[in-house]
């Protein structure tokens, strides 16, 4: 099937299509547009035009705007999340997960407010902040989760009132033009454009003059590239970017129940989350138990098509990240010992095994680096402040967390890692409510919350003399 581009409230089509890859069965079953410099030109226009009218209404209409396309969303539930499992590859029951998440993002920033602040109000000044919205947003954003980024980036757009450009991953864009096609039937014309393209028009939108700020969600190495290129034009940019997330495991704990929860936190959406465990700090006194343990539970994983009922991993994303952790699967087998998984599977599509990797430590590309895949190494240690250590010796920071029946303890080790959300017996704890945030490479800025809602702004500081 062949879908448009929203362009100024109309659906585009493009002077050529680009094919989208089921990963499941590594057919082709849609076309999208490829978008031009001449697109990004006219979508930069419509959005300024809309923009203008849009920064003009309430906080109460641009509420009643963005519930309607909550409403919208809810009402085509089933299509979009079938949609998802076929670009994106996850287990239908995450898909669907992943379209009410939109909803309920979207519902709760349609809430948020960033009200004026008084600094000073007596007889010689009344001095107070104010947010003044932006102008255009350009969006760009990853493939793991194709509808639930989309949404992140229109909510605080349009709530700040900015008109927003998005343009979604190459191998995930279909979800995000039905999501167009919804906004074309309810939003303003111009409010909201959704570009497609082959991984070539991101630095045409971070050098475009037109364009204010970069909302990117997506790999580290690519968030530089829009740092760099978003300077000469001075654009705002928030970077959600990689991770290499830590988890360190306590003496003290169920073995089971945290090995449960540890699975669960690095092979959900077949290990493609930003936030996900990374590497597993295991101490000595149960590490055997536990690696034994994990292994139990990622052999009974059910590796197939999202589609199929059962199916609890589905494949990775796209051809180019399974021949990435096919590598990282050669690395672990002469590094570490698998004990789980490590398989590929015969025929077509792009799965691999959720696999545990024991014996390894750091300084290994296995642990050192971000895998984004269904793999996890597992790595012993002896003493806290040494866990600590190696915990914090990575060029990222998005999250981590530690297990422990001492939550005293627990809490007072996670205070000393560094990163920008640590739990405490649990992982993928977030919401719209809860900032994220990252150290050193892993972003700039933060999504989410108020906090979040903020960073589309520009605050502006009104001074009145009384005198």
């Amino acid at each position: 099937m062949d879908y448009k581009m929203l362009i100024n409230g109309r659906l585009v089509a493009g002077e050529r299509m680009l094919d989208v890859i089921n990963p499941a069965t590594e057919e082709v079953f849609a076309r999208v547009p490829h978008a031009t410099e001449a697109h990004l030109d006219e979508a930069v226009a419509a959005a300024a035009a809309a923009q203008k009218i849009w920064a003009r209404t309430t906080m109460a209409e641009r509420r009643a705007v963005i519930e309607d396309l909550a409403a919208a969303i809810r009402a085509n539930a089933d299509d979009l999340a079938r949609t998802i499992t076929m670009e994106q590859g996850k287990p239908l029951p995450e898909a669907a997960g992943e379209v009410e998440w939109s909803q309920g993002y979207l519902l709760h920033t349609s809430t948020l407010q960033l009200p004026d602040r008084i600094i000073q109000d007596d007889a010689q000044f009344r001095i107070e902040t104010r947010h003044k919205p932006l102008g255009v947003v350009g969006a760009i954003v990853a493939w793991n989760f194709p509808l639930l980024l989309a949404c992140w980036k229109i909510g605080p757009a349009l709530m700040a009132g900015n008109a927003i450009i998005l343009k979604p991953a190459p191998t995930t864009p279909v979800t995000t033009l039905k999501l167009g096609e919804i906004c074309a039937r309810i939003l303003p014309a111009g409010l909201v454009n959704i570009l497609t393209d082959n991984n070539d028009l991101g630095p045409k939108m971070t050098t475009h003059p037109g364009i204010a700020k970069i909302g990117f969600t997506g790999s580290s190495q690519t968030g530089k590239r829009i740092m760099a290129s978003a300077a000469d034009t001075m654009k705002r940019v928030t970077l959600e970017m990689g991770g290499n997330d830590p988890t360190i495991v306590l003496p003290d704990v169920d073995v089971r129940a945290t090995a449960e929860k540890v699975y669960g936190g690095a092979f959900f959406n077949a290990g493609q989350v930003c936030l996900a465990i990374k590497r597993a700090y295991v101490h000595d006194a149960i590490y055997d138990d536990f690696c034994d343990a994990l292994a139990d539970i990622a052999r009974a994983a059910v590796v197939d098509d999202g589609l199929k009922q059962g199916t609890t991993v589905g494949p990775i994303q796209n051809k180019a990240q399974f021949e990435k952790v096919k590598g990282y699967l050669e690395d672990a087998r002469t590094s570490g010992r698998i004990i789980a998984g490590g398989e590929l599977r015969t025929g077509k599509g792009y799965f691999i095994s959720p696999t545990i990797v024991r014996d390894v430590t750091d300084g290994q590309r296995i642990v050192d680096e971000e895998q984004f895949g269904p793999i996890l190494p597992v790595i012993r240690f002896s003493d806290v402040n040494d866990v600590i250590a190696r915990a914090n010796a990575s060029e990222y920071g998005l999250g981590g967390s530690v297990h422990s029946a001492d939550l005293d303890k627990a809490t007072e080790i996670a205070g000393q890692i560094d990163s920008g959300t640590i739990w405490v017996n649990q992982q993928l704890n977030i919401g719209p409510h809860i900032p994220m945030a990252g150290f050193k490479g892993s972003g700039l800025g933060v999504e989410q919350s108020v906090e979040g809602l903020a960073e589309y702004t520009q605050m502006q500081v009104l001074n009145v003399a009384r005198g």
